[in-house]
């Protein structure tokens, strides 16, 4: 079975946060994960949801450590 919304969202966040060349991480990747995140949203407990609004904090915490 393929993998369900919810870690899909994880891995795009820990895609994006393990990338340990700054300048390769771009808008793109950061949008991507964003994305993966929002559609998750859709499809998952309130667990799960707690989890995801805890993955969009890391992501924007790393995004305005790159800047």
């Amino acid at each position: 079975m393929a993998k369900n919304l919810f870690e899909n969202a994880k891995d795009a966040v820990n895609r994006f946060t393990q990338n340990r060349d700054g300048a390769r991480t771009n808008e793109e990747d950061m949008q991507a994960a964003k994305q993966a995140i929002q559609s998750a949203y859709s499809q998952c407990s309130q667990e799960e949801k707690q989890q995801l609004q805890q993955l969009e904090q890391q992501l924007e915490r790393h995004h305005q450590n790159l800047r």
